[in-house]
């Protein structure tokens, strides 16, 4: 029996190993990202009528000194992961600006949002970016290689994990 409990387990394995290598081959997911579009749990209307500006987060985070659970946040999309759109960013009113990662890696978006509005629906915080994680992003965005070796200190940033994206202009 033990020897069909491994068996059954291995089996699995090697099919969630082949399926996660297929999936990779293709890239992000298409799509035009047009106005109503969602990705992840939906967003609904309640939800996008709350939405909060990508300042009103800074400051909220600055003043709470901690994570920001259950917020949603409107902002423009500057950059979507060429690789799987598995994480975005969103421009602050600065022009710089902040990440956004899929909650439990469980969907993806479409590159094609890139330049468009969104509603976010999850979880906000201030953390520190080491430099080999900055790197890594930027060769996933394809950046030049002089600008990935320009990357030499850690940053703070936003950092959010959306369970929910909402496409609203």
């Amino acid at each position: 029996m033990k020897f069909k409990a491994i068996l059954f387990a291995a089996a699995v394995s090697i099919s969630t190993l082949a399926f996660a290598q297929e999936s990779k081959k293709f890239g992000p997911p298409a799509g035009n990202a047009l106005v109503g579009d969602s990705y992840g749990g939906g967003v609904t209307s309640i939800v996008e009528s709350k939405a909060i500006s990508v300042e009103k987060l800074s400051k909220k985070l600055k003043k709470e000194n901690k994570k920001v659970e259950n917020v949603a946040v409107k902002g423009k999309v500057t950059d979507v992961c060429e690789k799987k759109g598995c994480w975005l960013t969103i421009q602050t009113e600065d022009n710089s600006q902040f990440f956004v990662k899929m909650k439990d890696y469980a969907f993806f978006v479409p590159t094609a949002l890139k330049g468009k509005t969104v509603v976010l629906d999850g979880t906000a915080e201030r953390k520190v970016t080491s430099v080999d994680e900055q790197k890594h992003y930027a060769e996933d965005a394809k950046k030049p290689k002089s600008e990935i070796d320009a990357i030499t200190d850690p940053k703070e940033e936003i950092r959010f994990v959306a369970s929910g994206i909402k496409v609203i202009n």
